[in-house]
């Protein structure tokens, strides 16, 4: 007998889904052919493959935790009794993790089930653009299994299931995305941003090659000037297009209804009430449990020294944002960006409190762990996504915020970090030519606010790249191809070399002799 490790994701049929991601030890008796399986429907099959990217991609619990809890920009703190979960979030923060970490097993095997979902589509005749937009969805799902863990398992199409799994490993993964990206892009649709689109693959493309250095060596990564041009030519056909423009406010890009008004958006991920992912975790998880009409889970926190690069005009730092179908803040409180210092119930603008009576005062003082009489108190909230209100009050799970994946202003910040490493700077839109016209573009308009930059570094634009995309799943990312994410901050000492790369789970390393398990583990 052969045993083997399957994974599957959620989708919208059972051949390749099931209600949520999991993985079966299965024992085959045999193999089918290819003639003895049944056909599937490649639209449907294709939705599924779409759909299995909202539970690892979207909420707070996958992608989120491991690319945004490793870094200076949230904290999960204990507060007493709330929040502990057997010590997950604290190993995050402090890079104490091991491969039977929850958080690091099961992201990966979300994501090595888009990648099943997505390579299994190919044998059952897809039309040339459902090829290719599954084909871009594996290669996005490789992306992240690249950064995160530095190992990817997959199989060709039609591949035997008792067979174990094969693995690419750092720049030979790498040079498979490029490859594929560049062979599917003509045959992807123009849009819309909910779809796998060329633009989306242009950009994606941009992350590999300014990320081609990192792949190579994390802890001491060189960017090749080819590599740096090549994310300059990208970010110049995406602005030239003229498809993308700064929304008139920052949040706009996220709102409920920012399929119509994310002018910015050039990949996301469509949610609609009844059928959405989880991205309203990222309000529900920081609301306080009597905030309303949220009534959320008290959670994460942002650290001080985040909210502390924004300037106080820095509209992205907080604002008052009106929206569709949300109460009448009466008070015209802040209600997207980082909430600090005394709440109010957004309806009848009535201070709130903590459930022992005290005042709800938000406070920039957050320890990993906290044991004191305000500590459900402690800490700055951050809330990118403005609350859909007309879903919460339907009860459920919904939300109709798109889940933003790629925008402009990282095309942008991207191009000015490539001509920072050694590109050849070109002029593009109404940006600028130089990596500071283009920083300061985006920082100086309207819905942003902030001041105009007199110089720009590689340590200054890493700040700028905090400030611009908290809260979108790019800090480690961004972290370690600068080489800070290692460093000693608050509550967590010096990292050691092996945290750049997550470990291989336990359970997948144990089955598959292919597989050799990241060093230091």
């Amino acid at each position: 007998m052969n045993y083997t490790k399957i994974v599957c994701a959620a989708g919208a049929l059972a051949l390749l889904q099931m209600a949520s991601s999991c993985e079966l030890d299965e024992t085959l008796q045999g193999q089918l052919s290819l003639n003895q399986i049944p056909k599937g429907d490649p639209a449907a099959l294709l939705q599924g493959v779409y759909n299995a990217q909202r539970d690892p991609i979207q909420g707070h619990v996958s992608v989120f935790a491991l690319q945004e809890v490793s870094t200076d920009s949230r904290i999960m703190p204990t507060r007493g009794p709330d929040w502990d979960d057997n010590g997950k979030w604290r190993a995050l923060y402090n890079h104490t993790w091991d491969p039977n970490n929850e958080r690091v097993r099961d992201t990966f095997n979300q994501l090595e089930g888009i990648i099943f979902a997505s390579t299994d589509l190919l044998r059952f005749d897809p039309s040339v653009q459902q090829q290719a937009e599954s084909r871009f969805l594996r290669a996005w799902a490789t992306f992240l299994l690249l950064d995160l863990y530095d190992q990817v398992l997959y199989r060709e199409p039609g591949g035997a299931l008792n067979e174990l799994a094969k693995v690419r490993k750092g720049s030979e993964a790498l040079d498979f995305i490029v490859s594929e990206l560049n062979a599917i892009q003509k045959d992807l649709p123009d849009g819309p941003a909910g779809r796998a689109n060329k633009d989306a693959a242009r950009v994606l493309l941009m992350k590999c090659y300014l990320n081609r250095g990192v792949y190579a060596n994390r802890q001491a990564p060189t960017f090749a000037p080819a590599d740096m041009n090549q994310v300059i030519t990208l970010a110049d056909q995406i602005i030239n297009s003229n498809k993308y423009s700064f929304t008139p406010n920052y949040f706009d890009n996220f709102a409920p209804n920012n399929t119509a008004i994310g002018l910015e958006n050039i990949f996301t991920q469509p949610n609609t009430f009844g059928n959405a992912g989880p991205t309203r975790d990222l309000w529900k998880f920081v609301s306080h449990y009597n905030m309303r009409p949220v009534d959320g889970y008290n959670g994460p926190a942002v650290p001080a020294s985040l909210y502390d690069l924004f300037e106080a005009n820095d509209k992205r730092r907080g604002q008052v944002y009106d929206i569709p179908g949300g109460p009448a803040n009466p008070g015209r409180r802040i209600n997207v960006g980082f909430l600090i210092g005394q709440q109010y119930n957004l309806i009848t603008d009535a201070p709130l409190t903590t459930r022992g009576g005290a005042p709800l005062v938000f406070t920039k003082d957050i320890n990993l762990s906290e044991t004191g009489p305000d500590l459900e108190a402690k800490g700055i909230r951050p809330i990118k996504y403005p609350v859909d209100y007309v879903s919460e009050g339907k009860g459920g799970n919904g939300c109709e915020n798109d889940h933003v994946t790629f925008r402009l202003a990282d095309v942008l910040l991207m191009k000015a970090e490539a001509i920072l490493r050694g590109g050849t700077a070109t002029s593009a839109g109404s940006y600028g030519s130089t990596a500071l016209a283009i920083v300061n573009s985006l920082r100086t308009h309207p819905s942003r606010g902030a001041s105009a930059l007199p110089s720009l570094n590689l340590d200054i634009l890493l700040d700028e790249r905090g400030r611009e995309l908290y809260s979108e799943s790019w800090r480690r990312n961004d972290m370690i191809r600068f080489g800070k994410f290692l460093a000693a901050r608050k509550d967590k000492p010096q990292s050691d070399p092996k945290y750049l790369i997550y470990p291989i789970p336990k359970s997948q390393a144990d089955v598959n002799s292919n597989i050799t398990q990241n060093p230091g583990y």
